[in-house]
């Protein structure tokens, strides 16, 4: 292998690297010996070197839209190529590893292999974030000595080192170009973190699951958007919860001038459609989203998106206060929809046509922008967890109240909860960099929980076939059962259990389309109609959250974008062009018609899944067979109750099919299949 090698000057203090004539304790000289002799490759990866620290790769987390983290650096394994994900969005970015709660560990030497690649102009930095929050540099690694152990000094590789030993130390991170060693070892003296105690799992009643995306055209005609129509609102009236596409534009077409009743863009009457929702018991998430016409115009003409970084053009995205006019909006929208009836008015800025108005209380969520890792967008468009972390706490409040009156939500309504934008990709790495950018910038409550500037996780998660890996070909939607829909829900609520003080986790985003050609389409199954199917795996995907503690769940959409379409999401439509309902909307409305008070319990068998819950005295068992459905015969133990009434959902019709069924020694056999029944047992036969 040839290798073209140019040296750069790094610039670093000379006291991060180790010096050839400082001394060590006899222990460290034996360490280094140690490391130095069992440099023949072939058997170094195998080699138990005392003092090692142990590092966990897989809790490495990188500030990019990368794919996989940087377990191949810190497994042993030194011929091995680092992938860290294709088509990323920055070419230079940070990787963190955050030390656990009681865990620590002082670096006295370190090693880098180095097997392919040269970085000399980029080269790769290592950290040591420090309780005091000094970002210091430990080592840098440029490539330039093929099939060797390098240490932290390119200028003196053969040097193991440190001539000052880090200790006191918050987070490892890596700076990097993309070149990276083929492995890392660290030494010296380590702590083992405390035991994470098991998450404690809360569970939600079923109408939670049932909510849909919608727009303001699915409750107002466009011909006449002041009022009301009731052909859109018995469509909506089959959901439980409203995700409200809100384009930030509709309410601040103007900068600083602010329209809700009529909005100055289409004339719509938002003040009369949350009035209804909230009359009818439907929760309503405003997710305002989208950057107005008055902010895109500060970017060059090449560049203008309305799905661009919601700031102007030139500003830092690491910095709260680059979010100002967004945090502005947030506060008029929090003013006039959240609780706060004594906002003071001369804050309230609305144009001539709109009347000034708080304290309406008819809208209890508010997310603050949609999907913020869009990578495909490009950097014009993709934050970093860190940089949206950065954007929150100006929504959230003001970044502190620092950035004045009239920013931020809970400076409006301190009630209003503040929603995350849902993730397109459903990774806890974001998340993880959001709530680390807190620790350092906001930092910690009386309580000693983390001042975070948002009240519910949000991410999205489509079932199919490829399953979010970027090396696979997708090609059509799965059963939920059949994707990493419940190892990704783990991930979250974990997350959520450790570090954001049980904060509840919800899905925004997911569903099928019904149209064939479609990559995320509901194929016939089982003599079962796409139509038939999307019903089946959207209420099992509702039933799978709710047993995984997830709070609520939204799907995409109410209707179809385009039903001419065989695109990806142009048929995701739970309600059908003439607002009359699809199977999944009748599903949905006689599941919580009958147990969207129940809560889920326990489960009994996994094949078929066959889940226990209660509202109040009362249980309910839900049976279905996962995957692929089929139908299988199961005997369900009803205690000494001598009898049950068997539903199941029925396409079409306002109640749900019944049957009654004696028990035989405290036992009914049921024939199931991949459409759910629901038994609710009965002391009178």
């Amino acid at each position: 292998m040839t290798r073209k090698i140019k040296r750069s000057a790094v610039n670093l203090p000379s006291a991060c690297f180790p010096d050839r004539g400082y001394k060590r304790s006899f222990f460290t000289l034996i360490l280094l010996f140690i490391c130095l002799s069992s440099c023949s490759q072939s058997d170094h990866h195998n080699f138990n070197k005392p003092g090692k620290i142990p590092i966990d790769g897989r809790r490495w987390y990188i500030l990019n839209n990368a794919s996989s983290g940087f377990e191949q650096l810190f497994n042993g394994k030194q011929f091995e190529h680092i992938n860290t994900g294709y088509g990323t969005v920055l070419d230079n970015f940070d990787a963190y590893y955050r030390l656990e709660d009681g865990e620590q560990m002082t670096i006295d030497s370190m090693m880098m292999f180095d097997w392919e690649g040269t970085n000399p102009d980029h080269p790769m930095t290592l950290y040591a974030v420090t309780a005091d929050w000094k970002r210091i540099p430990i080592a840098v690694f440029t490539g330039a000595r093929y099939n060797a152990w390098n240490g932290p000094d390119p200028a003196k590789p053969d040097v193991y080192v440190l001539k000052n030993p880090i200790s006191d130390i918050r987070y490892l991170v890596i700076n990097s170009w993309g070149d990276l060693p083929g492995e890392i070892e660290l030494y010296g003296s380590y702590k083992k973190p405390a035991p994470v105690p098991p998450v404690a799992k809360n569970y939600y009643p079923l109408s939670n699951y049932f909510g849909v995306n919608a727009f303001e055209w699915d409750f107002e005609a466009p011909e006449d958007p002041a009022k009301l129509n009731e052909k859109r609102l018995s469509a909506i009236g089959n959901f439980t919860g409203i995700r409200h596409y809100l384009d930030w534009e509709k309410i601040e077409a103007k900068e600083g001038v602010y329209t809700f009743a009529p909005a100055s863009t289409g004339g719509w009457n938002y003040d009369t459609m949350y009035q209804w929702c909230y009359d009818q018991h439907i929760e309503l998430l405003a997710c305002v989203k989208a950057c107005p016409q008055w902010l895109m115009d500060s970017y060059p003409a090449d560049q203008r998106d309305n799905e661009n970084i919601p700031m102007r053009y030139g500003r830092d995205p690491k910095e709260p206060a680059s979010y100002l006019e967004q945090a502005k909006m947030g506060f008029q929208f929090a003013a006039r929809y959240g609780r706060n009836r004594n906002v003071d008015r001369q804050l309230i800025t609305v144009d001539k046509d709109n009347i000034p108005r708080s304290g309406l209380g008819t809208v209890r969520y508010i997310e603050c922008d949609n999907e913020r890792d869009k990578w495909w967008k490009g950097r014009k468009g993709y934050q970093t967890g860190r940089e949206y972390a950065a954007n929150l706490s100006a929504f959230y409040d003001g970044n502190k109240q620092k950035l004045g009156k009239g920013a931020g939500v809970k400076n409006a309504d301190s009630t209003m909860r503040v929603v995350m934008g849902g993730l397109a990709t459903p990774s806890t790495d974001y998340l993880q960099g959001m709530i680390d950018w807190c620790r350092e910038f906001r930092g910690y409550k009386p309580n000693g929980d983390i001042d975070l500037p948002w009240d519910v996780i949000n991410y999205h998660y489509y079932c199919n076939d490829a399953d979010y890996d970027n090396s696979k070909k997708q090609t059509s939607g799965v059963a939920p059962e059949m994707t990493r829909a419940s190892v990704i829900a783990g991930q979250f609520t974990q997350l959520a259990h450790q570090q954001a003080h049980g904060m509840p986790v919800w899905v925004t985003e997911a569903g099928y389309d019904v149209n064939n050609e479609s990559p995320q389409k509901a194929p016939k199954i089982n003599g079962r109609s796409a139509l038939e199917v999307q019903a089946d795996w959207l209420l099992r995907t509702s039933l799978l959250y709710s047993r995984l503690g997830i709070q609520r769940v939204f799907y995409y959409e109410l209707i179809d974008d385009n039903p001419k379409l065989g695109s990806q999401y142009s048929t995701s439509g739970l309600i059908n062009t003439d607002r009359s309902a699809r199977p999944v909307a009748d599903y949905f409305r006689q599941v919580n018609t009958m147990f969207g008070g129940y809560s889920f319990v326990r489960t009994i068998s996994n094949n078929p899944i066959v889940d226990e819950y209660r509202s109040g005295g009362q249980t309910m068992y839900m049976l279905v067979v996962p995957g692929k459905g089929g139908v299988v015969k199961y005997t369900l133990d009803l205690g000494s109750d001598p009898a049950a009434v068997v539903y199941g959902p029925k396409y079409g019709s306002v109640q749900m099919d019944t049957e009654k069924r004696t028990a035989i020694s405290g036992k009914i056999e049921l024939e199931v299949s991949g459409s759910p029944l629901f038994v609710v047992p009965s002391s009178v036969r």
